[in-house]
Order: C-alpha cells, then sequence, then structure tokens
C-alpha cells in the first residue's frame, strides 16, 4: 500500500482522535538530530552538499514526472541521514549515491516505479550497480531507525485545517494547496530545519490565510494559537520566517518580469500571489494589525527569536 505523507500513523483517510497526540509526540523523531542546523551554519560543505543534493532531486521528479512528494520524502530522508552520518569530504560521488538511494527509497515508500538507468547515466560520471545501492539503502534505513513513515508538515495540515472555522468551507481546498506550495518551498531553506513539522504546517496555513482569506486572518490565527499542542512563540517565529520567504519569492518574481517587459503596462498586468495592497503590509500573527513591510516587523521585535 502506499504511504500516504498527509497520514503518517494510519493507512486510513481520516484523522482518528487518538491519531493527533500521537503525531505531536513523535514528530521530533522524524527530524534531523538537534545539532545538525548548527553543523550546516557552520560547514560550508555541508551546505553545498544539501543544496546539490536537492537539486538533484527536484532535477529527477522532473525529467522522469514524479509525483513531487517522493523527492521531498527523499529529502527528508536525506536530511535525517546526513545529522547522524558525517559525509567525507573529496569523495563527490557519495552525494550522488545517497541522492538516488534516498529517492529509491522514498519511490518504494510512494508505490512507485524507480529505474537506476533513468538517473544516472555516464554524462554523470558515476556509475552504481543495484547491489552498492541497496547496501547505501540499508545503511540509511539504520540511522533513521528505521523509521520510513516519516512525519511531515503534511502529517498536520488536515487537523489544523479542522480547527479553522471558514466561512465559506469551500475555501479550505485553495488554503490547503497554497499551504502545501509553502511546505514545499520551504524544505529548500535551512533554517526551517529548526521548526517541528507542526509547527512549520500550521505556519503555512496561516501565511496562505494571511494571503486569500485577509478579512477572517485574524479570526483563524487565533483558532490555531489557542491550541495547547502548539508552542506559540515557535509558531510566530516560523510564521514570520515564511511570510519573509513569500514576499521574497514575490518580489523576485517582480524583478524577473520586470527585467523582460519594455511597458510599464504588463509590470501591472504580472502574476502575483498578493495584491498590491497586502503586499505592501504584512498581518500580525499577535494581534491581526497590519505592520507594513519585514524592516518595520522586524524593529517591532518580531524578527527576534
Amino acid at each position: 500500500m502506499e504511504f500516504d505523507l498527509e497520514n503518517s500513523l494510519t493507512s486510513f483517510e481520516e484523522h482518528h482522535s487518538d491519531t493527533v497526540p500521537n503525531l505531536f509526540a513523535s514528530e521530533s523523531d522524524h527530524m534531523p538530530s538537534r545539532n545538525f542546523l548548527h553543523c550546516l551554519k557552520n560547514s560550508g560543505f555541508n551546505v553545498s552538499f544539501r543544496q546539490e543534493a536537492i537539486s538533484l532531486l527536484l532535477q529527477a521528479q522532473y525529467s522522469c514526472n514524479y509525483d513531487p512528494f517522493i523527492p521531498y520524502l527523499a529529502v527528508n530522508y536525506m536530511d535525517r541521514f546526513i545529522s547522524k552520518q558525517e559525509i567525507p569530504q573529496g569523495k563527490p560521488w557519495i552525494l550522488r549515491l545517497v541522492v538516488i538511494s534516498c529517492l529509491s527509497l522514498a519511490a518504494k515508500m510512494k508505490n512507485t516505479h524507480f529505474s537506476v538507468s533513468d538517473f544516472q547515466g555516464e554524462e554523470a560520471g558515476f556509475i552504481f550497480d543495484t547491489q552498492t545501492i541497496n547496501r547505501m539503502e540499508l545503511l540509511i534505513l539504520d540511522a533513521l531507525n528505521w523509521r520510513m513513515r516519516s512525519i511531515t508538515p503534511f502529517s498536520f495540515v488536515h487537523f489544523f485545517i479542522s480547527l479553522l472555522e471558514l466561512k465559506d468551507p469551500s475555501s479550505s481546498q485553495p488554503l490547503k494547496d497554497r499551504a502545501t506550495e509553502i511546505i514545499f518551498k520551504a524544505q529548500n531553506e535551512i533554517k526551517f530545519l529548526e521548526f517541528k513539522p507542526s509547527i512549520v504546517a500550521a505556519s503555512a496555513l496561516l501565511v496562505a490565510s494571511n494571503e486569500l482569506l485577509p478579512l477572517q486572518f485574524p479570526f483563524l490565527k487565533c483558532s490555531i494559537s489557542s491550541c495547547a499542542l502548539v508552542n506559540k512563540e515557535r509558531l510566530l517565529n516560523c510564521f514570520i520566517a515564511l511570510q519573509e520567504m513569500v514576499e521574497m519569492e514575490c518580489y523576485e518574481s517582480m524583478l524577473d518580469t520586470m527585467s523582460c517587459t519594455r511597458t510599464p503596462l504588463s509590470v501591472l498586468d504580472r502574476h502575483c500571489t498578493r495584491s498590491e495592497s497586502e503586499t505592501a503590509s504584512t498581518t500580525s500573527i499577535t494581534d491581526g494589525s497590519a505592520v507594513p513591510e519585514i524592516k518595520r516587523r522586524k524593529l517591532n521585535g518580531y524578527g527576534s527569536k
């Protein structure tokens, strides 16, 4: 049976009442080791290793038309593995072997066909036989204590949406879709590794609701913040970081559009996930008031961790 990232502890589509507490209690077991983020910040090699690995996984996703959850799961495996296993420098073949093995494991969990020949070729410079890949898979499994049903932010999205009292129930799907996009992008950023999956999920939904349902945002914020299982300080820190990531993405998208346009009119017609008025101000998670721009929010102490 295919592993569903939204239902990490059960094969059923619905979330049972006893499942949610177990998710919160177990999520730390599916995160990189505590000193991993510190090591990344102090090791240029580990950072470049991770960046190149993610790049290879995204290439595989597009070239092989994989479900985006497969490379996402593969990155989860890789982060947890390299946080416990020191990667020797000066051996570039290890990077590709780790990536192939994590991708193979993720494909198996998602019950998806994975062909090594589709991912490696002579142009890659390294060719690995099945036995070598299987040995690396076992090494990864051992480092992960065979916890392959990873608890990720997607495991909590349904739960947090159920806490929201949406005026229009049909808006839950767009909200979930936008939060999913944000969660995918957050995995590429090292700083989000320090947050628990539940915090990332809750924060992504808040950012999405701030974009799509700005008038309801204060009420939705209260619904999630009042959850006893959520650390409010960590939620605030993650929300701010995700909000800045989204704003920077929108800003870079605007610059890309302006760089390839010739008329002011086409600039005004650019696509952005938020309107001009919403981009100019960000709703505070603490009191629902409008706080213009990232810099002002930091001056008010919102950027401190």
